[in-house]
């Protein structure tokens, strides 16, 4: 295959991407977004499971349904797909081939099956010394547990995350919750494309690739963050507190006399700034308010003056009080209110693709800028199998033995 020459800071790089459902395709995602060449494979006929993980699906320009869900839209731009049955001897060849041109596999197969397809790190590291090869799984390459399958929403359970997250027992809908999007596939997508990009910058000094295990059970302990520490450090299990922060206050969901706002005090000026606009400039010489462990120690007292003041204007009033003094704050905006919010308009975060079956299929883009290799944004989440020809006929094969393999039902 000729040498990838894409746009972004990774269009040198190529990618031979194994992976299915999110946490994988969430990384290649954003490898393909810095401008590498994504060859997603697929199964024929079927495809990455999320194609079917609707409703709601992708509509064609005559408004008749595709197979391709909202869920696969949002975790495959920039790729192309190839189908290919890799159960078979001859798909695994094809895939040892696609090794010897690329710089990074990516997969999240169950321990052990792909090493009977002979496609392991070891196996293909012997097509291309130089391969950086990522697996993605729920519990890891050992241990215990490592043959469990796992999917993010148990993982937000057994990692301890929904253990702080939801209001408190003893409140109103008070219990554990999930977070409302698949938070640890997309932090474990997020971990795998840093841990990738560190092996190229290795390979560059040493020429040589490398074997990353990445574990989402891992991933979740990784960024519980604060909430792990603050047990490390004290012993006591963290709660949930709703809305509320654990160590930084006033942090919470507040009523106005028309909706609820989101405050996110984050020091003692801006304390002091918060209260002045609410009317209650005394509370920042208040020994129970003046430093930040004051506050969280008075909370509940903290949170009634807060209350009784806010009740007493509208939102729109209060956030423009606190935007002109620079408190962080905000409506509680829904999906439609943020898609419509001028600052993400102005920088151009919702765009529209040209897609072979749509005409235009919306995307959410990265948010990274680069001002000396810019990210262009072209290809749209592929159809199954649009770039199986092309693909294969730049890996060498001829359009006779193309044909054969659809033939024979490996691609």
């Amino acid at each position: 295959m000729n040498r990838h020459s894409g746009t972004g800071p990774l269009g040198h790089v190529r990618v031979l991407d194994l992976s299915r459902i999110m946490a994988g395709p969430w990384a290649s995602q954003i490898l393909a977004d810095l401008g590498a060449d994504v060859i997603k494979i697929e199964r024929p006929g079927a495809g990455d499971d999320t194609r079917s993980w609707g409703p709601p699906f992708l509509q064609d320009t005559a408004g008749n349904e595709t197979r391709d869900s909202g869920y696969y839209l949002c975790v495959n731009r920039g790729k192309r797909s190839v189908t290919l049955d890799i159960s078979r001897p001859e798909g695994q060849a094809v895939v040892r081939r696609l090794a010897r041109e690329c710089d990074i596999v990516l997969e999240n197969y169950k321990v052990g099956t792909l090493a009977r397809y002979g496609l392991a790190f070891e196996d293909l590291q012997r097509e291309n010394p130089a391969l950086i090869y990522a697996s993605v799984t729920g519990f890891g390459q050992d241990g215990p547990r490592k043959s469990q399958a796992a999917y993010d929403f148990m993982i937000q359970a057994m990692g301890g995350l929904m253990s702080i997250t939801g209001e408190a027992d003893d409140k109103p809908g008070g219990g554990p919750q999930k977070v409302g999007l698949p938070i640890v596939d997309l932090m474990t997508g997020m971990y795998a494309t840093v841990a990738v990009l560190a092996a190229l910058a290795r390979r560059a000094e040493t020429g040589k690739g490398d074997y990353i295990d990445l574990a989402m059970l891992d991933v979740q302990l990784g960024f519980l963050a604060n909430q792990s520490m603050n047990f490390l450090l004290t012993g006591r299990s963290p709660k949930r507190h709703g809305n509320s922060h654990p160590n930084i206050q006033p942090q919470n969901v507040y009523a106005c006399r028309d909706g609820k706002i989101a405050v996110a005090v984050g020091n003692d000026d801006q304390f002091a700034k918060f209260v002045e606009q609410l009317g209650c400039a005394e509370m920042a010489d208040d020994a129970r308010f003046k430093r930040n462990s004051d506050r969280v120690h008075n909370l509940a007292a903290l949170n009634a003056m807060i209350t009784d003041a806010l009740a007493c204007d509208d939102m729109a009033a209060w956030v423009g009080r606190m935007e002109n003094v620079g408190v962080p704050c905000s409506p509680i905006n829904s999906i439609p209110d943020v898609l419509q919010e001028p600052q993400l308009k102005h920088r151009g975060m919702l765009r529209e693709l040209d897609h072979p079956l749509a005409g235009k299929v919306p995307q959410i883009v990265s948010p990274m800028r680069f001002r000396n290799a810019p990210l262009q944004f072209e290809r749209a989440p592929p159809v199954l199998g649009q770039h199986t020809d092309e693909v294969l006929q730049q890996l060498g094969l001829d359009t006779a033995a193309v044909q054969e393999l659809r033939d024979k039902n490996v691609i």
